[in-house]
């Protein structure tokens, strides 16, 4: 069958298939034939300089070389002699005063130089090296510039360990090193694993320089030994930065293209996007009907903060300055894609529209067109009103960074989906790309379980949205039911609560130009395994946030590499020691690998859904895990207006001082917000989350503050603290009355610790066996292990806590565990008889004494509820399917696969002979049923749907707790019917599965003709 993507892939290469072709002036030059086989620049045979300027001749080709900056100049080549620039002043900004230069000239070369750097340019033949001024190498040309008719191509050594990032959105890659490997820069609308959307021509070597070529053509990079870089023009022209580090050059790069711009604050919130008027794929619908699904958000207590009205293809709008009142009622902002182009902006942007969508069905002329598009609509958004501009767009190239989110186009929610887009978003980083998303599962397919998940991490890149209209059902985070709602929602306001956090990432990035999400080699350059696949699939969110999703299937997560340093699991509060990799982590639905760095300081707004929730008189919370000393430094400002560009905003910073280890007083000292803006609050109270491990005598604030002594005290006091021992670990919580953010003070905890506690190794440790599952009504037991630290752990009380309506007996106190040894402990509970099969949401808890302190360890476990097994000869079609995983749409009962809707199939037809009961898939299918040892075999007749008239070519398979028992030969829409007789053996756990074989996935429904399992 042919899919929506495809269908729309169509149309879209019939837009733009000619793109390469018109990418811009310097690409369609007639070949010379001499030329055909490649010509390289020969013998230097002149040289004049000008200030920071030099012109050099070999033959007639000529070259020009223009110093920008100290550490920043552009070489340009004309192989014909005659100089073009087809980008002009699209993507380099003006600059300032060229810097003061020299040169000398040497028996075998000239000497261009700053006070920072040297280019040498060798006289036979022509070859540029770049030295800095202390006499090291930079880079060096391992030939000379070389061209034929159709492109040119730089070649450089390459050194020993050196590594190189960049190229702008490379699919599965960019936040390891592209070392010995080739990447293609330039749109190519293959937006899944490998394609290249939102190419940037700028890399970047761990030998401290990078390279922008400075047009709007395609380029392929070859990181090999020697590196080539080719461009398909017949021009050169680059600029180069050095820098001590890949943030210098990083920030030396983006002054020449373009800060990355500062978005709105709804910006960082969650977006929604649908199509309501004309939505060939949902029925007609009303632009106003958008306000139904913003009351959703609302009803749901789910943060959102700007909704697109006309997000598909064909798809109108009506009504629009009532839409927009209408979802700034509901603390939200309106958006609109723009499929027609942006010609009627300005009126849409003063009915209220304030976030600009791009396609590419409307940037078909090239590269230049696309950011063009890009900086008209964020100007368009700007010229009308007085927010800033704020744009999202799926192809665009260097500069674009200056006025939008790139994110990575129409994609299927799965979870090699998520495993690719890791890597994808951090690499971005490395090419001045501060913001990159993609839809919250795509926006084809996807299931409950791969939305939850995609989300979790997605909160952790700042920007990101939600796309509807294009699956089998819409995907609001709240549409999927419990335990997935409950989820989200703790997602979404984990976001909201650190928005003070990402927005000053936000406001660093106009500065740096550098991103909040960062590869690990970005924060750790010296760490030998940052650069690697053992760091593929996670990153930082900040400098304090290691982000490691969980992208398979599974509650657990293997290989999160934890570098030089101490790390706090920021749901447990267990420390980590780095360099270091964790297995085995578990990692239960409700629970993203998320590890905080000793040392942060992290500025939260505790309790909101919407950042229009926050007033005079709201708090202000950080969340401190002292070790050392360390700082932070807030950003404000009125979040919406473009104010700030004139300097109304303001700063506040906090300072830590710990020991560095162990037992000692910790001070937290928050100086004086410093600057003005619409809306700064003069006076706030303040919050503190202290992340010690140990309890403090004392706090001090200008005195000594009140202990109090419950979680209910806590939180009906105006001031005072309490150390909650069974928050991970042990957190100091402090309150204090309103403060003026004009004035520093000082909060200093008396006689406690760094994090981890004053004696951080005998910390006990929480884990738990896998696969532990619990009948609906039935008693059953929870194992916990119990592992002690350094020293003995004693009177050890194991806890539960459990979903409401379930029945969890402590279990017996265990008093005494061996230091560094492990004890299983086994707790009674008991889920209602009409508990949900599926996981549930259990957090273990055991406090104990060990080293002289009373201390607690807690861990998230996952344990599953299982449905009554069958009984007799049941259907499988009639079961509860404990998993779903289908290829296009859900999977039917009783019916054929169909098209992307619910119940949308055809009578299961196989071989001219129609089946009442069975399955309906489309490969690749994963259906999963709980037998509980009672059933002894499962038949089925098995083939393609003649629905499909002879296409597709699957395999069926049944395996049984974790083995494979059978498997089928390949299967064509053309072959007989396979007959499927499984003995079972008292299996628990059956997963019928249907694979595609030949890659096309074209035609593949495959269907479970009269499936049953015989059962005692």
């Amino acid at each position: 069958m042919q899919s929506t993507t495809r269908i729309r892939g169509a149309v879209v290469a019939a837009l733009l298939g000619l793109l390469a072709a018109v990418s811009g002036p310097g690409s369609a030059q007639a070949a010379d034939p001499a030329e055909a086989a490649g010509t390289t620049v020969g013998d230097l045979t002149g040289f004049t300089a000008d200030g920071p300027v030099y012109r050099l001749s070999a033959g007639a080709a000529k070259v020009r070389v223009s110093f920008v900056s100290e550490e920043t100049f552009r070489i340009e080549l004309a192989p014909d002699g005659t100089f073009e620039d087809p980008a002009g002043d699209a993507i380099v900004l003006p600059q300032g005063a060229p810097p003061r230069t020299r040169w000398k000239e040497r028996s075998d070369r000239y000497d261009l130089s700053t006070g920072d750097v040297t280019l040498r340019a060798y006289k036979s033949p022509l070859r540029f090296a770049l030295y800095r001024a202390d006499g090291s190498q930079v880079w060096s040309e391992a030939k000379g510039l070389s061209w034929d008719g159709e492109k040119t191509t730089q070649t450089l050594a390459r050194g020993a360990d050196e590594q190189f990032y960049g190229a702008g959105m490379q699919n599965g890659r960019g936040n390891t090193s592209h070392r010995d490997k080739t990447v293609e820069v330039g749109v190519d609308y293959d937006w899944n694993d490998g394609g290249h959307p939102n190419s940037v021509p700028f890399y970047l070597s761990s030998a401290g320089y990078g390279v922008f070529r400075n047009t709007f053509a395609p380029g392929t990079y070859a990181f090999t030994d020697p590196v080539t870089t080719t461009e398909q023009e017949r021009r050169f022209d680059a600029y180069y930065f050095a820098g001590d580090s890949a943030k210098d050059v990083i920030g030396r790069y983006t002054e020449l293209t373009g800060k990355p711009f500062m978005p709105p604050v709804y910006g960082l919130e969650m977006g929604d996007s649908d199509c309501y008027l004309h939505n060939a794929n949902r029925g007609e619908r009303r632009t106003l009907d958008a306000l139904k699904v913003a009351d959703g958000y609302v009803e749901h207590d789910m943060p959102n903060g700007w909704m697109l009205v006309n997000d598909g293809y064909g798809c109108g709008y009506e009504d629009l300055a009532a839409t927009a009142e209408g979802l700034k009622d509901r603390d939200m902002e309106l958006g609109l894609w723009t499929e027609d182009g942006i010609e009627k902006i300005a009126d849409q942007v003063k009915a209220g529209q304030r976030v600009a969508k791009l396609d590419v069905a409307w940037v078909g002329e090239g590269y230049k067109f696309a950011l063009d598009g890009c900086k008209d609509a964020y100007k368009g958004i700007e010229d009308n009103s007085d927010a800033r501009g704020f744009t999202y767009a799926p192809e665009s190239w260097s500069g674009a960074q200056r006025c939008g989110v790139q994110w990575s186009g129409d994609q299927y929610g799965t979870w090699d989906y998520i495993r690719w887009q890791i890597p994808t978003y951090a690499g971005a980083t490395m090419s001045g790309l501060a913001y990159t998303t993609g839809d919250v599962d795509g926006i084809f397919g996807g299931s409950a379980k791969t939305y939850t998940r995609d989300l979790q991490w997605k909160m952790f890149l700042g920007t990101t949205m939600t796309m509807d209209g294009w699956a089998a059902s819409d995907k609001q985070p709240f549409r999927y039911g419990e335990p997935y709602t409950s989820v989200n929602r703790d997602y979404l306001k984990l976001k909201e609560s650190l928005l003070p956090y990402q927005y000053s990432y936000a406001h660093e990035a106009t500065k740096t130009g550098v991103g909040m999400v960062r590869p690990l080699v970005l924060e750790y350059p010296d760490d030998p395994k940052a650069a690697t696949d053992a760091a593929k699939y996670e990153f930082m969110s900040g400098e304090d946030f290691l982000v490691a999703p969980v992208y398979r299937d599974s509650t657990e997560r293997d290989g999160i590499y934890l570098p030089k340093g101490t790390w706090t699991d920021y749901w447990s509060g267990r420390t980590y020691e780095g360099p270091v990799t964790v297995d085995d982590y578990s990692a239960p639905l409700d629970t993203l690998p998320l590890f905080v760095r000793a040392g942060a300081a992290v500025p939260m707004w505790p309790g909101i859904r919407s950042y229009k929730d926050r007033t005079a008189a709201s708090p202000l919370a950080w969340d401190v895990y002292p070790q050392g000393r360390s700082s932070f430094t807030l950003y404000e400002d009125d979040g919406v207006t473009r104010q700030h560009r004139d300097g109304a905003y303001a700063t506040q910073r906090a300072d830590v001082r710990a020991p560095a280890a162990g037992a000692g007083d910790v001070t937290v000292n928050i100086g004086a917000s410093e600057g003005k803006f619409t809306g700064k609050q003069s006076r706030r109270p303040y919050e503190f989350s202290v992340h010690t491990g140990s309890a403090p005598s004392a706090v001090k604030l200008k005195g000594t503050l009140p202990r109090l002594d419950s979680a209910a005290a806590y939180a009906s006091a105006k001031q005072g603290w309490w150390y909650d021992r069974d928050d991970r670990g042990g957190v100091v919580k402090i309150r204090t009355a309103p403060l003026s953010t004009d004035q520093e003070f000082s909060v200093k905890l008396e006689n406690t610790s760094a994090v981890g506690g004053r004696r951080a190794a005998a910390n006990a440790t929480l884990s738990a066996p896998q696969g532990q599952e619990i009948g609906a009504g039935a008693a059953g037991t929870v194992a916990v292990d119990v592992t002690a630290g350094t020293a003995d752990v004693t009177d050890a009380e194991v806890s539960l806590d459990v979903p409401e309506g379930w029945r969890a007996t402590p279990a017996a106190t265990v008093d005494r565990i061996a230091a560094g040894t492990t004890r299983r402990v086994e707790v009674r509970v008991t889920p209602p008889k009409d508990a949900k099969a599926g996981e549930a949401r259990i957090t273990a808890l055991t406090r104990y004494r060990s080293a002289g302190e009373s201390r607690t360890a807690l861990q998230r476990i996952a344990a599953a509820v299982m449905p009554a097994p069958p009984t007799g000869e049941a259907w499988a079609s009639d079961l509860e399917w404990l998993t779903s995983v289908n290829g296009y749409g859900p999977a039917e009962r009783d019916r054929s696969n169909g098209e992307s809707g619910a119940s949308d199939g055809h009578p299961l037809t196989l071989a001219g002979k129609v089946y009442e009961k069975g399955i309906g898939t489309h490969a690749d299918s994963d259906i999963e049923v709980y037998l509980g040892g009672r059933c002894s075999k499962f038949t089925a007749d098995a083939g393609i749907d003649d629905e499909i008239n002879g296409y597709g070519e699957v395999a069926f398979s049944v395996e049984a707790d974790g083995k494979v028992l059978w498997t089928s030969p390949k299967v064509t829409g053309a072959s007989a019917t396979v007959p499927v007789d499984v003995p079972l053996d008292g299996a628990r756990h059956v997963r019928l599965k249907v694979t595609d074989t030949n890659g096309s996935k074209t035609g593949d429904h495959g269907d479970w003709g009269a499936a049953r399992f015989v059962c005692s």
